[in-house]
């Protein structure tokens, strides 16, 4: 893989849809909010978590804001606990003071680095950058796969005393499954073969894709259904109908997607995830579709709100716009968008990240 930086990195745009000056607005917007230490919360004030202060950082640099991506990602590593993990929230002060708001040390947020350090490579082939992140994305890695069961699901956090829970999520599995293949390309990429870690994301694909009954049930929650496509592990026409057989259950009325499927709760974020878990699978059609409905959650400064509720049209949480919403936006555009290497690490899965070993029994 050449490491030659590209000369120029257009701003997404989606014809009819999002122009390339709405792009770098809703970038703008998300760069407004990121405090001086790199934290980028979800709302001012607001805390933050690992998992959407990364996907903030890919939007930065989606958007052309490269310096204050970086920045997000410095953040991480001067936060980084000893044992590769980060807590599940952090706040700050105004005097810029950090503090853990929630201790947790959730397996899927903390793997969550290695898919943003790998985005930003496709983007700009900075071997320096992945370099100096590697030391950090191995800890994290490490930590997570920790929690792997022998069957190969991982479970879902740890307490701040260490202990793990009981008990594997299938979204944050699935999740992890994509973290896990971009970790193995910067392992590759920096000279560091870590076969154990592709034995252990090809138990886990095998697991998300094909023993539903390792994962706690939360049937309910749009996540569960989408993730196993736009992470990776259901792939192809087996993919269009996971994604088919349930469209139903969370799309509403030409809206966009549910988070719940017995609430009208619409988010821009679950939408816009979904778009590209449909782009993933070749349906482009119905992604921009999705990515349409998204659009009509902007404002005129380039942000999203979180959700709304119909037919009352009342946003939820009241009034609340947030820098993961209009990141996921930035993360669908650059896909639908296709110009970069970038575009397809959601979507051409085999394409930008490594081809896992066949799963056997003993793979663990």
């Amino acid at each position: 893989m050449t490491t030659d930086a590209p000369a120029h990195l257009p701003l997404p745009e989606v014809e009819g849809l999002l122009t390339a000056e709405e792009s770098r607005a809703t970038a703008e917007a998300i760069a407004e909010w990121q405090l001086p230490s790199g934290m980028i919360p979800w709302f001012p004030g607001g805390h933050a978590d690992a998992w959407n202060h990364v996907e903030a950082a890919m939007a930065l640099d989606i958007g052309g804001l490269r310096a204050e991506s970086e920045r997000a990602y410095e953040w991480l590593v001067g936060l980084q606990r000893p044992d590769g993990a980060w807590h599940q929230y952090y706040v700050s002060d105004d005097a810029g003071q950090i503090s853990v708001e929630q201790d947790k040390l959730d397996a899927n947020v903390c793997a969550y680095l290695a898919c943003g350090v790998w985005h930003h490579f496709l983007r700009h082939k900075d071997a320096g950058f992945l370099e100096a992140m590697w030391p950090t994305v191995e800890r994290a890695i490490d930590f997570v796969l920790d929690l792997q069961t022998p069957r190969g699901e991982i479970l879902w956090a740890r307490h701040a005393d260490g202990s793990p829970w009981t008990f594997a999520l299938l979204t944050g599995s699935s999740s992890i499954c994509h973290s896990l293949r971009a970790a193995i390309g910067i392992a590759r990429e920096v000279g560091h073969e870590r076969a154990d870690w592709e034995r252990s994301a090809a138990a886990l694909t095998h697991v998300v894709a094909n023993v539903p009954d390792a994962f706690a049930p939360k049937h309910r929650w749009a996540m569960d259904w989408y993730y196993p496509v736009l992470a990776g592990a259901v792939t192809g026409e087996r993919g269009r109908d996971h994604l088919e057989d349930r469209y139903e259950t969370f799309a509403k009325e030409d809206k966009g997607i549910r988070c719940v499927s017995d609430r009208p709760w619409i988010t821009t974020a679950e939408t816009c995830e979904c778009a590209l878990a449909y782009l993933a699978v070749g349906m482009r059609d119905r992604a921009l579709e999705l990515f349409a409905h998204a659009q009509s959650q902007r404002l005129d400064d380039g942000r999203y709100w979180t959700g709304i509720v119909y037919p009352q049209q009342v946003h939820f949480p009241a009034d609340e716009t947030s820098t993961y919403s209009a990141a996921a936006v930035l993360l669908a555009a650059e896909a639908l968008h296709g110009a970069t290497s970038g575009a397809s690490l959601f979507v051409d899965h085999d394409d930008v990240l490594p081809v896992l070993p066949e799963h056997t029994p003993d793979t663990l």
